[in-house]
């Protein structure tokens, strides 16, 4: 039986056509249940549509304010309406809570564009060259419900040469996010993950 995993996007979800692509390539035994957004402006949606995935939207907004923890309900029980093995963030932008933590814990992954615990959050490749560091990188880690913890599953370094501006850093980031996460994601998918470790 192929694993069912669903992916989480806010936005043009390169990572994501990385993933599929790489599944496509290499032939996975997987089924992409569901790819989800929270904004309906989502230009990956188009994309996995385009691919025959199911798509839905679940906007935040519609919440309220204050109301992360019904988002975060509704939000699982789509996923595990999907049927949903393995959740993978791929440029999700919110912070989940335990509500949608618990249902899936150790079965959620997220990629960040910074070598953890380095630089949580966002603007990590102006805070990194502000601090004079001579490398960065992503991390693909599994998520609990702080902001970009969870156990570290695999990481990319990328040296900072002279002359980077945050722009030039984040692109060659982006290649390694883009070879780093479809190698992670097959792992999980066929039950390899321990050998990252």
């Amino acid at each position: 039986m192929p694993t069912k995993v669903a992916i989480l996007i806010s936005g043009r979800g390169s990572n994501m056509a990385a993933i599929l692509d790489a599944a496509d390539r290499e032939g996975w035994d997987v089924d992409f249940c569901l790819v989800l957004s929270n904004k309906a402006s989502a230009g990956g949606l188009q994309l996995a549509a385009d691919r025959g995935i199911p798509t839905d939207v679940l906007d935040h907004r519609s919440f309220g304010r204050g109301n992360r923890h019904l988002f975060d309900a509704a939000l699982a029980e789509r996923l595990q309406a999907a049927g949903a093995e393995w959740v993978v963030l791929a440029g999700f932008m919110r912070i989940l809570g335990s509500n949608f933590v618990g249902p899936f814990a150790g079965r959620i992954m997220n990629i960040h564009p910074s070598l953890l615990p380095k630089y949580q959050g966002l603007h990590t490749h102006e805070r990194a060259l502000a601090a004079g560091e001579i490398r960065a990188g992503c991390t693909v880690h599994l998520v609990d419900d702080s902001l970009d913890g969870g156990p570290v599953l695999a990481q990319a370094e990328v040296p900072i040469v002279e002359g980077d501006d945050a722009d030039s850093l984040a692109a060659r980031v982006l290649i390694e996010e883009h070879r780093l996460y479809p190698a992670v994601v097959r792992a999980a998918v066929e039950g390899r993950l321990g050998e990252l470790r």
